[in-house]
């Protein structure tokens, strides 16, 4: 939770991420410059703390994604001088929908787009030798609201103990872009889809949940229900070791 003094809480997660930063011996920072809040607040703190950061639009099939998202994503780039790639995944998607030769789910089809996301972040990062900012907040990983090997991939993330609340206090201490403030939180995973239409739930009414507060019994069933579903996104890769103590 962050407190009173919002320049210190910036400074201390500048700091965060040079110390990686300079861990990793790399020397730049790649984020997905999505145009929502996460990815303007991560984007924003990774500029303060490397000038070599670059935000990276990557639409896909979604006409939000080329139309709203990527002004937004542009808006914020020009006010905090962000270094900025346009890569259009929407033909790459296809292909690899049109190779299954069967329809696919609405959940398997839209998962596809935060993977693809992910495969090219890493690609630019390996090339460039910079690391992935992660851009997920706090009630997205309680909820499990994240594409496993997608959006919840990542090198580090300055922003994951941060609720939604707090990131946009911390986007309004910054003046970010009013647009990205003021529009509905948003995967853009296809048209029309917003995170709590989706998710039932409002990030208000998980905020209040995660610190102790009532709930009604319809909110904090939804609310646990997504946790328990979700449990094998938090938790580490399971390994089979068994041969291994067999040997030793």
């Amino acid at each position: 939770m962050i407190g009173n003094d919002l320049q210190q809480e910036i400074a201390q997660r500048v700091e965060f991420i040079r110390c990686v930063l300079r861990n990793a011996n790399a020397q730049g920072i790649v984020f997905g410059n999505s145009g929502g809040k996460d990815s303007a607040l991560t984007g924003i703190l990774c500029k303060m703390a490397c000038e070599n950061t670059l935000g990276v639009i990557m639409p896909c099939q979604s006409k939000q994604n080329f139309l709203q998202d990527k002004q937004d994503a542009e808006a914020l780039a020009k006010q905090f001088g962000i270094a900025t790639k346009i890569v259009d995944l929407t033909q790459t998607k296809q292909s690899i929908v049109d190779a299954f030769g069967m329809e696919l789910s609405q959940t398997a089809s839209s998962n596809i787009a935060p993977r693809l996301r992910m495969t090219t972040l890493y690609a630019i990062a390996a090339n460039e030798n910079r690391i992935v900012a992660g851009t997920g907040n706090r009630c997205e990983a309680y909820m499990g609201y994240f594409t496993k090997w997608g959006d919840g991939a990542f090198d580090f993330n300055p922003i994951a103990d941060l609720t939604v609340s707090e990131i946009y206090a911390l986007l309004t201490f910054l003046n970010a872009p009013q647009t990205i403030i003021n529009k509905a939180p948003s995967a853009g995973l296809f048209d029309g889809q917003t995170d709590e239409k989706e998710m039932g739930v409002s990030y208000r009414t998980i905020e209040k949940y995660l610190r102790g507060e009532e709930v009604s019994e319809c909110e904090k069933e939804i609310i646990e229900r997504y946790h328990k579903q979700s449990v094998h996104k938090r938790e580490q890769i399971l390994l089979c070791d068994f041969l291994t103590k067999q040997n030793k």
